[in-house]
């Protein structure tokens, strides 16, 4: 086998995938003409290697016939020799997320960035004594000027987003320090992006609806999704109500590209118009892992449209990537979560670029929060755990409540200031923490509580100033995990890894039926240099019918492995493909369980419910050979039956088909 694009580059390739020979002089004496190795042809020979090196020729039509794991990671190590330069992940998640292996868990269902690890967590739930008899402390220990608050909540306000962005408020040492934080991580700069902490990715949709001029200026709303999507469908709720025109993009089948014709018609048209709307748009499916030029951004803002670019589904470090160091969105949208494998509630970050303030219109709402120790206001009813629900992320559905309830809350912990200006850490007691669907919930009755608990929120915030809350800082394990790494070695993990999954997943057929048919439909890129570390697919029996979504998730969740689901939307058939629609698509149920409830009127809920399984930075071969080989085991014809019984015979509540 050859090593991927190797050869002398003349270009220089940004993915670093390209092998660059040491300078050497010519030799006069021999003239022959070097080859030449573009980014083109790297992307080129990594589709073909990818298909030609790994089970070329060969069908697997039974789950026992597969390949060994270190059978196959070997031979995914001799197909991509650059691999072992990203061992540097591997050691981070054996020792920083250890409870991955512990609990042989394959997590395919986060999607967005993490903030500390599991590690870290452990490390601050250590005992005040532990800590208070060593003399010195442990080297892992953060230092006593780091504000580690690893276990925080968010405190729901109801406030004006323009004037917060315009005048800013009271800000604890906490969400100062978590700010800065996460803009250095983005690049973003404070001298040109003003930035508020949200409920979850919806709420930032919202709130940016609320306040866009859409009604006094009768402007558009222009979106870029393949996928349905609780916070862009929030948005959209909103600019309708609000006077706004909505438009969105539409993708071509099979492989779910943008249809530039019909979108540049809608960008570019209508040219009088200085400021036609706002132009979402996504840079990456979160879903099928389609990527779409940058480019369009730019087309966009000079046809007098303002961009708001969705971050939540780029990679950990894509905002490091060329193009984005050079455009500067008008809105930016991302998400975090707390700790990879265990917590997945978090907060949400909406940052508008200061020039663009004051187009904004004063709109009172709920949805900005407070990040506060989770401790001190866990009895709030505007308390939140940050748990973000919408359906391509939502993960076990009936088992829900256990996702969301994580362990990490079991021992929450408080922060209390010294007279000498220290942090103590301090075990918590144990508390439930209340699930929600980022919408403040306020009780009346309760006032005295919410006073007095504002009261302590106040205190926290005033001792924090004394200790001169500019010169601390918080230690995110998560986000250095990823810095240390670095946008090449996260690329080249996340690209071989889902390459390698999508032609596994293609090799699957089903015994015993004309032509082989295959288990495994994808939808979107196949083997693709540029596509991103996500995949939506379904599974197929013997019949050619199609696996429930949600049934599938269900088993793969018995078996550890966290998958999610989605739907497809805004598809578009060329007629070489008309027949084709007939077969694929379907009206989905309004208002079935698990989906968003489509409210729009003249609307028809045409697509298709997909599995997807999202790569992070610490996916490893072992997650998603796993994958694979849970997914073969649907080549027995009766393994739903066989699932079944054995659910009921261990008097589990059985699942619905």
């Amino acid at each position: 086998m050859y090593s991927l694009c190797s050869g002398d580059a003349t270009q220089v390739c940004l993915h670093g995938c390209c092998m660059v020979k040491p300078f050497s002089a010519p030799d006069p004496q021999k003239r022959v003409p070097r080859p030449r190795s573009t980014a083109a042809d790297c992307r080129r020979e990594f589709a073909a290697t990818t298909a030609a090196c790994f089970f070329s020729n060969t069908q697997f039509t039974n789950h026992e016939s597969l390949p060994s794991l270190q059978e196959s990671f070997t031979q995914f190590q001799e197909a991509y020799p650059l691999y072992s330069e990203t061992e540097q992940a591997d050691q981070i998640r054996a020792q920083e997320y250890y409870h991955l292996l512990h609990s042989n868990h394959t997590c395919l269902d986060y999607i967005g960035i993490g903030l500390f690890s599991h590690c870290q967590i452990q490390i601050m739930s250590s005992s005040p004594t532990t800590i208070a008899s060593t003399s010195s402390p442990p080297s892992n220990l953060p230092s006593p000027q780091s504000l580690n608050i690893p276990l925080f909540g968010i405190s729901y306000k109801s406030v004006n987003l323009k004037s917060q962005l315009q005048y800013g408020g009271q800000e604890s040492a906490l969400e100062s320090a978590m700010k800065r934080k996460i803009m250095s991580y983005l690049n973003i700069s404070e001298n040109d992006y003003s930035m508020v902490f949200t409920a979850n990715r919806t709420s930032a949709f919202k709130l940016l609806a609320e306040s866009y001029p859409f009604q006094s200026s009768k402007k558009q709303l222009l979106t870029v999704y393949d996928y349905e999507s609780e916070a862009v469908e929030a948005m959209v709720d909103i600019s309708e109500k609000r006077g706004a025109k909505v438009m969105s993009a539409e993708f071509s089948w099979p492989r779910l590209r943008i249809n530039s014709a019909k979108l540049k018609k809608m960008v570019v048209r209508n040219k009088k118009k200085k400021k036609r709307g706002l132009f979402a748009f996504p840079l990456q499916s979160r879903m099928t892992g389609a990527r779409y030029h940058y480019l369009w951004m730019n087309i966009a803002q000079e046809n007098g449209w303002h961009v708001l670019l969705d971050a939540c589904g780029l990679g950990p470090k894509d905002m490091d990537s060329f193009g984005l160091s050079l455009f500067h969105p008008d809105f930016l949208i991302c998400s975090f979560y707390k700790v990879f494998g265990e917590n997945p509630t978090g907060f949400g970050c909406l940052f508008v670029k200061k020039s663009c303030v004051p187009i904004l219109e004063a709109s009172t709402s709920t949805g900005i929060v407070n990040l506060v120790p989770a401790k001190k206001l866990s009895q709030l009813p505007g308390y939140s755990s940050g748990t973000d629900t919408e359906p391509e992320k939502t993960s076990k559905f009936e088992f829900q409540e256990e996702l969301h309830t994580s362990s990490s809350f079991s021992g929450p912990l408080t922060i209390q200031t010294t007279l000498s200006g220290r942090f103590e850490y301090e075990q918590g007691e144990t508390s439930e923490l209340p699930t929600t669907e980022g919408t403040a919930k306020h009780d009346k009755s309760e006032t005295s509580k919410i006073i007095e608990m504002e009261k302590v929120a106040d205190l926290f915030q005033q001792n924090n100033k004394v200790s001169g809350k500019e010169g601390l800082e918080i230690e995110c394990r998560g986000l250095d995990h990823v810095d240390s790494l670095g946008l090449v070695l996260i690329s080249r993990r996340a690209r071989d890894l889902i390459n390698w999954l999508v032609n596994a997943l293609t090799k699957l057929h089903h015994p015993n039926t004309e032509e082989r048919s295959p288990l495994v439909r994808i939808y979107g890129p196949k083997i693709k240099f540029d596509r991103g570390p996500a995949l939506a697919f379904n599974v197929f029996d013997w019949k050619g019918e199609k696996i429930e979504p949600i049934l599938l998730q269900k088993l793969a969740d018995r078996n550890n492995i966290s998958l999610s689901y989605g739907f497809l939307h805004h598809l578009w058939f060329s007629d070489k493909y008309e027949a084709e629609k007939q077969r694929v698509i379907e009206r989905r149920e309004t208002g079935a369980k698990g989906m968003v409830e489509n409210k729009r009127k003249g609307k028809d809920d045409l697509g298709i419910t997909v599995v997807t399984a999202a790569l992070g930075f610490l996916t490893n071969f072992d997650d998603i050979y796993r994958l694979w080989a849970f997914i073969a085991r649907f080549l027995d014809a009766d393994f739903v039956e066989k699932e079944r019984w054995r659910y009921t015979a261990l008097n589990q509540k059985t699942i619905e088909v």
